[in-house]
């Protein structure tokens, strides 16, 4: 290793290099010649400025140990330069830079630079990794980590590790600016984590749902794909201990639609009124405690808004605004200002969104919402993609995007959103310069890894311009990126085929599952906004649909049609007495759909089998997981169901033999699906599937069981008459915050 003495305008490349096609939208580059710079594992020491806080701290930690993967030895962390190491590294804010150290700096928020640099001593050239502030010094850490020594930025989910290397020359002319982003505020909602829960145990008094250290890998893969902000968890309280793991690691808080300001609503206390119009002290005093909880250094973008209980609207408790959107929109709008002056009271110069979720979206169309100016209002979708702003997005606002959705229908154990989707709804935001907000719900992020990175790399840099191809071919080009970088070169086409493939092989359905059907049996028409954007099934579909079919056929229909005068029961998420006419044609619409659906399914598990071939041994275990698993998880389900619906509709038609051979396929295809699932939980990932709650791929296999023994003898056992809804999913995620319910004593 060796560096060439002597001082060089970092600029002087510049016209030539930008002549060249040097310059890109995601990154303004200024090249220029530099000495040739040898980076190695004989680095002996970063050096981070004396000021810099303790989240550039970690982050400089975590980039020592990033040259430990990659030379097999990491350097220390000083805030000095000593000794006589021709190269070191050196990371500062622009304010920060040590005196004579002439560092390429960064202008705007979250904007950073890399060059190299003399130090004022000879034999010694710098490395630095400048940022324009706090954010922006963290991401020209881990930008560095990525682009020059080769680490995954999910590599925490996608265990892929970078080459090993005995040294890296950097680039002539190693000068790069990185402009603030295209998003203001861009990062991952933790929701619905049943996965996470259920992976690794907390340690005895950590105070959170999900352990500590796995925490940390969400923080630290935010803030590699250059996030700043996390909402950590669904039902949780502002004094958790994530809570405050996030703002150590330099993460902006936020909270999600259904707790405004933080207020645990699914710990609304017993017998204690949720009704802002006829006791909006209680909801002010409970907003009040939430905000006083918070530690007073921590930087919280406070969401605000008004739902009701565990995620319903706030109709749903307040029976003067039921079917009255005038009135709701006015509550909601009354809510909102009352939640801004308490927050202001403490924090004057606080940051606020509301989230536009199911309702609000819709009194927001109508004109019923009031939203002050100093409010980013931000769009959702579906759920599945499609932006439910009507085409009425506009400068300033935002967008709250689901790649994993938890509603019964679409996926948690597997990718759904397509990149075309993704590419199309992101393209549409930005061109109308709604980029104030971007926050994805990544549900337990592993089982999307891939659409987690895509959006967030969008949220910072835009969508890219594609080159070569053909038009509408960009998301091939992403998926090519992507396989290139997790699987190799070699399978690159191959999967990039594949992905595309496993995007339109499930069937398309009106939103949020079995529909309210006509009396005829049939399902309503689609509302105008949907009904031309189809919506995809998703992994828990076929699981929500089979217990369904089974639930009322084994304890529903006896229950209700049974002359006596026991309590009548409703089946789960139909909400209304099906009729024998009604449920044959559910059943035969499952038929036709999955029907539809399988061949699809078996050719793209055909070609990822194939495929399977190309993909280096030393990633064979996450192409389990992220193509095979992902893959049979979706297509014996589908098959599952089909075999389900078929068996039940020969079971009516008398025809028991061939029933009892269909229960029994989809007894085998469940236990392709949790052999799928297990083989998955290589390394590290052991009992990954443990927390499958939400999905509940073993309570479908209970069931289908059920079924099948009753097949075989109509007196055996039957299930309990219950509706499986998940919930018990948050016993297990709510379980550490015992019997705490929310604070109304205002301090």
């Amino acid at each position: 290793m060796f560096a060439i003495p002597g001082r060089v305008s970092l600029f002087a490349l510049l016209p030539l290099l930008a002549a060249l096609g040097g310059l890109t939208m995601a990154e303004r580059v200024t090249r220029a010649e530099t000495p040739r710079v040898v980076i190695s594992g004989s680095i002996s020491r970063i050096v981070v400025a004396p000021q810099e806080p303790a989240p550039v701290l970690r982050a400089a930690r975590d980039l020592a140990s990033d040259f430990a993967k990659v030379f097999g030895r990491g350097p220390a962390i000083g805030n000095s330069f000593q000794g006589a190491d021709p190269v070191e590294i050196l990371i500062a804010e622009n304010g920060h830079l040590p005196a004579g150290v002439e560092c390429t700096k960064a202008t705007g928020a979250e904007a950073f630079a890399f060059s190299v640099a003399g130090a004022g001593f000879a034999h010694r050239q710098v490395v630095c990794l400048v940022g324009a502030d706090m954010r922006g010094t963290i991401y020209a850490i881990y930008e560095f980590s990525q682009k020059v020594l080769g680490v995954d930025p999910m590599y925490l989910w996608t265990d892929k590790l970078p080459a090993k290397r005995t040294s890296i020359v950097l680039p002539a002319g190693f000068a790069r600016v990185y402009p603030s982003p295209v998003f203001r505020y861009r990062g991952f909602f933790i929701n619905d984590e049943d996965l996470l829960t259920g992976w690794v145990t907390p340690k005895k008094g950590e105070q959170t749902g999900i352990a500590l250290s796995t925490w940390d890998m969400v923080f630290e893969t935010i803030l590699r794909l250059k996030g700043n902000m996390v909402v950590p968890g669904t039902w949780i309280f502002p004094g958790d201990a994530q809570v405050h793991a996030a703002a150590e690691r330099g993460l902006i808080v936020n909270q999600h639609h259904a707790i405004p300001l933080g207020v645990n609503v699914a710990r609304w206390p017993e017998n204690v009124p949720y009704n802002y119009s006829t006791h909006p002290e209680i909801l002010r005093r409970a907003w009040a405690s939430a905000v006083n909880e918070y530690k007073p250094d921590e930087e919280i973008l406070w969401s605000v808004g008004l739902r009701g209980l565990s995620d319903s609207s706030y109709s749903t408790l307040d029976p003067s605004v039921r079917n009255n959107d005038p009135l709701l929109g006015r509550r909601v709008s009354d809510a909102i200002a009352d939640q801004i002056k308490i927050v202001r009271s403490r924090y004057p110069h606080a940051q606020f969104v509301t989230d536009l979720w199911q309702e609000g979206a819709r009194l927001m169309q109508e004109g019923y919402l009031k939203i002050p100016p100093e409010v980013k209002l931000v769009w959702a979708d579906t759920g599945y993609g499609d932006m439910q702003d009507g085409g009425k997005v506009a400068a300033g606002q935002g967008m709250y995007f689901h790649v994993a959705m938890m509603n019964g229908q679409a996926n948690q154990l597997s990718e759904m959103v397509s990149v075309k989707v993704i590419q199309s709804e992101i393209g549409r935001y930005i061109k109308a310069g709604a980029t104030s907000y971007f926050l994805v719900n990544t549900s337990d992020i592993r089982p999307v890894a891939m659409t987690a990175r895509a959006v967030m790399e969008m949220a910072w840099g835009g969508v890219p311009a594609t080159t070569g191809g053909s038009p509408g071919d960009e998301d091939a080009a992403y998926y090519r990126k992507w396989a290139s970088e997790e699987f190799g070169a070699k399978p690159a086409e191959a999967l990039t085929k594949v992905y595309r493939e496993y995007f339109a092989a499930p069937s398309l359905r009106a939103p949020f599952g079995p529909p309210h059907l006509t009396s005829a049996g049939e399902a309503p028409p689609r509302p105008p906004r949907y009904r031309d954007v189809p919506l995809v099934d998703g992994d828990q579909h076929y699981h929500s649909e089979a217990r369904r079919i089974i639930l009322d056929d084994l304890s529903g229909h006896q229950v209700i049609y049974v002359p006596s005068q026991s309590p009548k029961w409703t089946q789960p998420r139909v909400g209304i007495t099906l009729t024998g006419q009604q449920r044959a044609a559910l059943l035969e619409r499952d038929i036709q759909d999955a029907t539809g659906a399988q061949p699809r399914w078996d050719a793209v598990w055909k070609d990822a089998v194939a495929a399977e071939s190309l993909i280096d041994p030393t990633r064979r275990n996450y192409y389990q997981e992220a193509v095979l698993t992902m893959i049979t998880i979706n297509r014996e389900s589908n098959r599952m169901l089909l075999d389900v619906a078929q068996s039940m509709k020969d079971e009516n038609a008398g025809n028991t033999a061939k029933a009892q051979a269909e229960a029994a396929a989809a007894l085998k295809s469940l236990d392709a699906v949790l052999a799928s699932m297990h083989a998955a939980e290589y390394g590290k990932w052991k009992d990954w599937y443990r927390g499958d709650w939400l999905t509940g791929v073993y309570r479908t296999r209970e069931l289908v069981q059920a079924y099948s023994d009753h097949l075989k003898n109509p007196m055996a056992k039957l299930p309990a008459p219950v509706s499986w809804s998940g919930w018990e999913a948050y016993f297990h995620i709510m379980q550490y915050e015992d019997d705490r319910s929310v604070d109304l004593q205002a301090r």
